[in-house]
């Protein structure tokens, strides 16, 4: 957990960086909803963009920081939830050393150990039940968000499946080693609305592409020039009428 607070809010620069970022997205007023909040990394400069903000976490770790950094706040709410694709509960796997790769998913789990080294160490060495509502829930309650961003370790596909509804703009993680789930991801994005894509490599706060791609452009560009690096990231679609 400190190693995760070092990372994503001692970095110089960093949220006047993703101040500027996500600009694109949200404005005064705008709601967005943070699905998998971890430490509240966006929830700070989406603040100062002015931006009320849902912050969606289920480790009890992460909450007890976001509570600490974001509870007097009155335009952040806090909910100690996952998201999926149907309400109920589901055993969420922790991991104490590395709480980054906490993941609802056990096959995404048993995947990444087999095709990443760098997971060859990582231990997820207990496990809580949470409760889980669905996007169209969350939306029923507190509104429809601006902006929606998905990281939740290998889950993001079960998110989705609880949303019937195109939304303005939104964002999901990206690992190439994980490249299979990304595209059935992006094409339960692609069959919610009329979208064009985007991807950021992780942290850099920056396109890739110049120009905003269809669904076919940004599996290329994913395929040509990520891929094969390894280098994940996030994907961002916005509605074309934007």
């Amino acid at each position: 957990m400190a190693r995760s607070l070092a990372m994503y809010h001692a970095i110089p620069g960093r949220h006047r960086r993703m101040r500027r970022f996500y600009g694109q997205f949200l404005g005064p007023g705008d709601l967005a909803f943070d699905v998998g909040a971890h430490v509240g990394s966006r929830v700070r400069p989406w603040r100062r963009l002015g931006a009320r903000v849902l912050a969606i976490e289920p480790q009890p770790d992460c909450l007890r920081v976001l509570r600490l950094f974001f509870g007097r706040d009155e335009g952040v709410t806090i909910l100690p939830t996952a998201v999926g694709a149907r309400a109920g509960t589901a055993s969420l796997a922790l991991s104490s050393a590395t709480p980054t790769v906490s993941s609802l998913s056990h096959e995404w789990i048993e995947s990444v150990t087999a095709a990443d080294e760098r997971f060859a160490e990582v231990r997820w060495d207990r496990s809580v039940e949470v409760e889980v509502v669905t996007l169209d829930d969350l939306i029923a309650t507190h509104g429809e968000p601006a902006f929606c961003k998905i990281d939740v370790e290998g889950f993001e596909a079960d998110v989705l499946r609880g949303l019937s509804r195109p939304l303005r703009a939104l964002s999901f993680e990206y690992l190439p080693f994980a490249h299979e789930a990304a595209l059935t991801t992006l094409d339960l994005v692609d069959r919610l609305g009329a979208y064009e894509y985007n991807y950021a490599p992780v942290e850099t706060m920056r396109f890739a592409s110049e120009q905003w791609l269809d669904a076919v452009g940004l599996v290329r560009l994913l395929d040509e020039r990520f891929r094969a690096l390894g280098r994940s990231g996030d994907v961002y679609a916005r509605a074309r009428s934007l």
